[in-house]
């Protein structure tokens, strides 16, 4: 899909989200034969005239100017990430893109470091893609205890978050409010591929999961976009149980690994969650997920006895 293409559709379904009642446009009680707003009325609440909107929705007008951006995001209520997602997919379709596979990723030295003194606090290093290019042993128990913990080291074989979230039923069960995790990561997905039309991996990674799962498709197609920032899930974890954990996410820039964050999950002081971490640090030993006769055969959460 080129940026003409993919800055129409956002437009169009942003429009069809906002309706009328919620912003003060009279209808006078009319049948509209479509949901949402119409380009004349964006168009009015923007201050562009109605052929320009109309032609900046079908990717005929490509040099729309910061200003212009700015009064649409404001006409169609978009928040501030929303907002810089919206210039991002202006740029893209105003000019050629080629498509290209970009290097593995590596992870920084100073990240590896940092990821070593985090050893009490669960900790993965994902890529811009959500691929995991590295674990603490409490961020793999945690989040993937399931898995193999080198596989994070063999860049073929290496887990991709998104996925996991929509093609695996061990991640999928992990969370209690499991579309409220799946919305975040499509709306980070979502503007990351604005940030970066050209790689052609990314765009590989959302076909994929689109083809596979219908709920994928579905939110992928409601062009909502989130930075994932701070989110608090309340875990239900095989080993050590149900835990409510906060996960945030540090930008690691314009380093090495553009891109690139690390994902930690913390829990507050003295409470259960945090205990159960600890006990996670004990017995979470790679394999003891699929493991015959482990406190994931039996079903049964986690106890100190």
């Amino acid at each position: 899909m080129n940026g003409k293409v993919r800055l129409g559709d956002f437009l169009r379904t942003r429009r069809s989200q906002l309706l009328p009642e919620e912003i003060g446009v009279p209808t006078y009680g009319e049948r509209r034969r479509v949901p949402g707003l119409r380009r004349e009325e964006l168009a009015l609440l923007a201050g562009v005239s109605v052929s320009y909107y109309t032609r900046l929705e079908q990717g005929q007008s490509l040099n729309a100017s910061p200003q212009v951006l700015d009064a649409v995001a404001r006409a169609l209520r978009l928040e501030e990430t929303e907002r810089l997602h919206l210039h991002d997919l202006a740029r893209s379709a105003a000019g050629p893109v080629r498509g290209r596979r970009p290097a593995p990723e590596r992870v920084a030295q100073a990240t590896g470091q940092l990821l070593e003194v985090l050893d009490h606090v669960p900790a993965i290093v994902t890529g811009r893609r959500s691929d995991v290019l590295a674990w603490n042993p409490l961020g793999h128990a945690l989040f993937a205890g399931h898995l193999d913990p080198d596989a994070a080291e063999r860049p073929a074989e290496r887990p991709n978050m998104a996925r996991l979230v929509f093609l695996d039923a061990h991640t999928r069960d992990l969370y209690a409010d499991w579309p409220a995790k799946a919305r975040a990561v499509v709306g980070n997905l979502r503007l990351v591929a604005g940030q970066y039309p050209d790689d052609t991996a990314l765009h590989a990674l959302v076909g994929e999961l689109s083809s596979k799962s219908p709920d994928f498709a579905s939110m992928w197609a409601d062009h909502r976009v989130k930075a994932c920032a701070v989110a608090t899930y309340e875990m239900r974890h095989p080993l050590a149980g149900p835990l409510t954990v906060t996960q945030q996410t540090l930008s690691q820039g314009q380093g090495p690994g553009p891109g690139q964050n690390i994902v930690v999950a913390t829990t507050a002081a003295d409470s259960p969650a945090r205990t159960a971490l600890a006990l996670l640090a004990q017995i979470g030993r790679p394999g003891d997920l699929a493991r015959p006769g482990t406190l994931a055969d039996t079903g049964r959460p986690a106890t100190t006895g």
